[in-house]
């Protein structure tokens, strides 16, 4: 049975974005649809008619979200649930049998905006699959006047048709994919790789490098190459990492992009233009331990394009 395309509803305008990007993501990789509403359930507390209460929100947040889906996308095979939480551990427990777990982001719009949230970030930190953050377009943020022009969020990921019509199965802008060559993963490689062979995009990949301290070294012992040599380094260590996915993947177009300096800026200016981002996690073990890391955590926050984050060991 083929592990569904799994998208948290909770009636925001940001879940239900959720909820239609989770859609043209389940038709490009041909599996079924599930919403999923997660509500808790306090029986001393609250009583029977406050459960009736959220379960009637919950019923309305799911038609709203199916309503809109079968407008944008009629074909997706869909079908929905509710779920008692709390909402972070409930997501958890049904995006376990997700082949994609896809929510609701707020983002950050500037430094008095609206978070991510606690759910979602939880759910980012401890899930074994992987997790995408969408935000709501942009007529639902406020403005972001003191950010440039090149880290405002896009206003449509995806490139139109030639007859201007707007379909799953056109072109897209670029996938990025934010590599760490000091620790280069498959799994999150090839979530980017066939996240851009699926929309027909091309993958930008991006490594950022320091010049090492004192007690540093990087791969292959790069840190002992001359200062002007360096990037040239690392480029040739970028294109054997590569090498075999290209060969994989031959259809996907592949554009390096070596930057010197802290990652998380410029994968922030690159989302801006691009239709998806991937970074990776690395699994927790034990799951107490779970967090997502400062380049993950900044770009969930910041990027303006749906941001999948991709757990490996």
């Amino acid at each position: 049975m083929l592990r569904p395309v799994i998208a948290g509803v909770d009636g925001s305008p940001e879940s239900l974005a959720a909820a239609e990007w989770a859609a043209h993501e389940a038709v490009r990789r041909e599996r079924p649809l599930r919403l999923v509403h997660a509500w808790n359930w306090h029986p001393r507390r609250e009583g029977e008619p406050a459960n009736a209460a959220q379960r009637h929100l919950a019923r309305r947040a799911l038609r709203h979200a199916e309503d809109r889906i079968r407008r944008a996308c009629p074909t997706v095979a869909l079908r929905d649930e509710q779920v008692e939480g709390p909402a972070t551990a409930a997501l958890l427990r049904a995006g376990g049998q997700a082949d994609l777990l896809v929510l609701g982001s707020r983002g950050l719009s500037g430094f008095t905006g609206l978070l991510v949230g606690s759910v979602a970030l939880g759910v980012v930190a401890r899930s074994v699959r992987p997790v995408v953050l969408v935000r709501a377009p942009d007529d639902h943020l406020p403005p972001d006047d003191h950010l440039p022009a090149d880290d405002r969020p896009a206003a449509d990921h995806r490139l139109l048709a030639a007859d201007a019509t707007d379909s799953a199965r056109t072109g897209h802008r670029d996938v990025v994919l934010g590599l760490d060559l000091g620790d280069p993963c498959d799994e999150v490689i090839e979530f980017a790789f066939e996240a851009a062979r699926l929309r027909g995009a091309r993958l930008r990949v991006l490594h950022a490098w320091q010049p090492p301290g004192p007690f540093t070294l990087g791969p292959g012992e790069i840190a002992l190459v001359r200062e002007p040599h360096r990037a040239e380094e690392w480029g040739g260590f970028l294109d054997a990492v590569l090498k075999v996915w290209r060969d994989k993947y031959p259809g996907v177009e592949v554009v390096e992009t070596l930057v010197r300096g802290r990652p998380a800026p410029p994968l922030i200016r690159a989302a801006s233009a691009a239709s998806l981002l991937v970074v990776g996690r690395r699994a927790a073990v034990p799951p107490a331990l779970a967090r997502t890391g400062p380049v993950t955590h900044a770009v969930i926050h910041h990027a303006g394009c749906p941001v999948a984050v991709v757990p490996h060991d």
